[in-house]
Order: C-alpha cells, then sequence, then structure tokens
C-alpha cells in the first residue's frame, strides 16, 4: 500500500474482489484501512453471550453442511434438465436459420393460394437483434449503427466452465461486411464456484474491415479560414454494444489505483456483468418471448408494483412538501417587514446511487441454445 489512505495496491484491490462481494468492493477498501481499530466482536461479549454466540455459530455449520448437499443435488439436477433443453435449442436454431422449415398451417395454405407468390425471407430476419432490443438491459447498447450488424447474429450460446470457474458467451455471426470473425465470445472468471463473485472478464478482438469499426467514429476537424491545410482527422471511441467484447480491465499487480479509480473500476465491472447475466439468464433461454415482447409484458408488470410503492411514497413526500410551504409561506409574511428577500440561489449537487448489481444463481454444467 502507497501514499497511506490515498492509494491502494492492486493486491489489496484484488484481495477485497475475493473476500467480497463486487458490490461491497469500496466498503472492503475502506475495512482495510481500519484494520487493527476494531476489536474482536466475541472478545467484548460477556462469557454467557459469548458461550450462546458459540451455540449460534454450530447451528450455522450444520445449516451450512445442509447447504452444500443442496448445491450438489442440484447440480446434478441442472446438468440432467441441460441435456433435455439440447434438442429445443437446436431446433431454434434450425428455423431461426432457414435450415428447417414450418409446415405451413391449412388456413396458411389457403391464404397463399389465393395471394400472388412474392420471395420470402428464410428463418425468422434479424431474430437475436430484436430480442436484444426489447430486453431492457442491452437495449441500452445497442445503438443504431450496430443494428445492421446485429442481423447477422445467427445464435447466442453460454457454456460453464471450469479452467477458470465461470461461464462463457458465445456469438455466432454469418458472413458480414463488418468484421472477420464468426464467433464473439465474451467470458466470465469467477473467484467462487457457487457464489457469483467477479475476478474479470475476457472479450474477443474483434477483427473489423477497413473503415467498418462501430466500436469508434471518425472526427475530422477543419482547419481555420484562409489556411490551405487539410482537415485533420481523428478516431474517437463511441458508444456501440461491440464495447461488450473489451470489458473493463483491472490494472497489472505492481501498479496503484486510488479510491476513486477503484470505485469507478468496480461500476464498471458490475455493469458488464449485468449485461452478461441478463445475456445469459434471460435471453438466451427466452428468445422467442423476448422477440414478440412477451417477456417486456412480465418485466413491465415487475415494475409497476415498484412504481406503486414509489408513488405512494411521492404522494406523503408532496403532503409534507405542501405543509412545508406553507409554513414558508407564512415566515416570509413575518419577515417581510424585517429584511428584503435574498436574490442570491441556493445551489447543490445530485446524488447518485449505485445499486449492488444483483447477481442470478451459478449456471449449470453447460446450456448452450
Amino acid at each position: 500500500m502507497s501514499s497511506d489512505k490515498d492509494n491502494f495496491n492492486l493486491a489489496d484491490l484484488t484481495s477485497a474482489l475475493k473476500d467480497e462481494d463486487r458490490a461491497g468492493l469500496m466498503n472492503a477498501l475502506k475495512n482495510k484501512l481500519m484494520a487493527g481499530q476494531r476489536s474482536d466482536v466475541l472478545e467484548s461479549l460477556t462469557p454467557q453471550v459469548r458461550n450462546r454466540v458459540e451455540a449460534l455459530k454450530d447451528i450455522q455449520g450444520k445449516h451450512d453442511e445442509l447447504e452444500a448437499k443442496f448445491r450438489e443435488e442440484r447440480a446434478v439436477l441442472e446438468a440432467k434438465y441441460e441435456k433435455l433443453y439440447q434438442p429445443l435449442y437446436t431446433k431454434r436454431y434450425e428455423i431461426v436459420n432457414g435450415i428447417t422449415e414450418v409446415e405451413p398451417t391449412p388456413e396458411d395454405t389457403k391464404m397463399d393460394q389465393g395471394e400472388e407468390k412474392i420471395a420470402e425471407e428464410k428463418g425468422v430476419p434479424s431474430f437475436w437483434l430484436t430480442a436484444l432490443k426489447n430486453n431492457d438491459v442491452t437495449s441500452e447498447e445497442v445503438t443504431e449503427r450496430d443494428e445492421e450488424a446485429l442481423k447477422y447474429l445467427k445464435d447466442i450460446k453460454w457454456c460453464k466452465t471450469e479452467e477458470p470457474k465461470g461461464f462463457k458467451l458465445e456469438f455466432f455471426f454469418d458472413s458480414n461486411p463488418y468484421f472477420k470473425n464468426t464467433v464473439l465470445t465474451k467470458s466470465y472468471h469467477m473467484i467462487d464456484e457457487d457464489d457469483p463473485l467477479l475476478e474479470k472478464a475476457i472479450g474477443t478482438e474483434i477483427d473489423w474491415y477497413p473503415g467498418k469499426c462501430l466500436t469508434q467514429k471518425i472526427l475530422k476537424k477543419k482547419p481555420k479560414k484562409g489556411s490551405n491545410a487539410k482537415p485533420i482527422t481523428k478516431m474517437e471511441d463511441c458508444e456501440s454494444f461491440f464495447n461488450f467484447f473489451n470489458p473493463p480491465q483491472v490494472p497489472e499487480e505492481d501498479e496503484d489505483i486510488d479510491e476513486d479509480s477503484a470505485e469507478e473500476l468496480q461500476n464498471l465491472m458490475e455493469q458488464d456483468y449485468d449485461i452478461g447475466s441478463a445475456i445469459r439468464e434471460k435471453i438466451i433461454p427466452h428468445a422467442v418471448s423476448w422477440f414478440t415482447g412477451e417477456a417486456m409484458e412480465g418485466e413491465e408488470f415487475d415494475l409497476d408494483d415498484d412504481e406503486d410503492d414509489d408513488i405512494d411514497e411521492d404522494e406523503d413526500e408532496d403532503e409534507e412538501d405542501d405543509e412545508d410551504e406553507e409554513d414558508d409561506e407564512e415566515d416570509e409574511e413575518d419577515s417581510k417587514t424585517k429584511k428584503k428577500p435574498s436574490s442570491g440561489r441556493k445551489g447543490g449537487r445530485s446524488q447518485v446511487v449505485v445499486g449492488d448489481g444483483q447477481q442470478g444463481e451459478r449456471p449449470p454444467e453447460c446450456k448452450q441454445q
């Protein structure tokens, strides 16, 4: 550790990532500064209370043993159903990409006979693009420039990885005019097999065709009037779904990282993990529901419950504000004869609240769709 309280060695950051959840990263870093200042909880207790706490720890130990057994049985059950999912995912892939044609219904046949035949597109065009755009997490990452490239997306799969432990997302693309890769991957390395503690993420380096990079844009600066100089051009990073494959990187171990940088890194890693989790847990297993928008209705239902709570809270706050305004008006009338009203403005800063990055359960052995 260097510069006392202002800087942290990466070893401290890595340790915090291993011992604490991602949302508590900053708390872990701050706690390290206060090490030695806190007395052991058990030592501050009376002998009788300490014995009771020890008894509670024994109960917790038995609970942990049952929980470990539950996780083992759950893993076996997940592996069983993962095998049952595979034929369904294969059929979905074949229909989406026009490999297998669905038999028309009698009603469709009658309609075809009464209409002029036109060339139809194979499969389900823009299937994965539409699914990504309809999910509230991934839709924020997809830009208009990305859409044409994502129309070439044929399938998304995910698998559990053992060395290192974690999971991997695979995006399969048809030949396209944007990049040479046929498969783009994103791997998440986890600290613990059962608890979703993220260590780092690794993405594929995209081999863009010249002038087709979607993660950068060209800026041209015009020369001053009367100058014969050529316009200055430079590349600038821009928003794109394909930035997902270039995740935030943890610095090398010998680098120091200050508290602000550590907090920024934590937030970026949280956001990146949330996108990967949404794709793995929601979009892949329920892709057609996201394509049709039916999954959005379920999400909105959950949001409505939260909004109702917010509305109730807002109404209470409005009532309090009205009462405060009435009191302020009375005070102003009383003070008008004593002093002139101030013409200055009172400024303030809005506070950004960072969520805890809630994570889903660990994936089964291998789930590919």
